[in-house]
């Protein structure tokens, strides 16, 4: 039987390729040249393409399922702030880490986070789940 404590965390991590990014707007359908086309992208106040925010979420999305709660884990709810760019080539880091725990259901409220390899913080927001205990 899983028992969540308020303090638990876990982290995932992976390099945001161009693969990454191309793979993620056939399957999205989001084309945005700011994502794919580095010509335009030069012109945006990021000077060069950027990843899909969406990208760093779900590997927010990877750790819940499959280390913390772990398997079976349904989304309730998400926020997310986006605080900075995510680039081709970055490294990326999700951590989720329990906030609290309900006594009569099993629900958990994560405090969730991603950095880059620069450890500056490029995603936050709070999960709630529904797990399986």
């Amino acid at each position: 039987m899983l028992i969540l404590t308020p303090g638990d965390k876990t982290s995932r991590t992976k390099i945001i390729s161009d693969d990454v990014i191309r793979a993620f707007a056939e399957l999205t359908g989001d084309t945005n040249p700011v994502h794919l086309d580095d010509a335009y992208a030069a012109t945006t106040r990021f000077g060069r393409r950027i990843a899909h925010g969406m990208i760093a979420a779900g590997l927010i999305s990877a750790a819940l399922a499959n280390d913390l709660p772990g398997p079976g884990t349904v989304y309730l709810g998400q926020t997310l702030q986006f605080k900075a760019p995510v680039f081709p080539g970055d490294t990326v880091t999700a951590t989720v880490e329990v906030k609290s725990v309900r006594a009569d259901k099993p629900i958990a409220v994560l405090s969730t986070f991603c950095t880059n390899q620069d450890n500056v913080i490029v995603l936050e927001g709070e999960a709630t789940v529904l797990y399986t205990p």
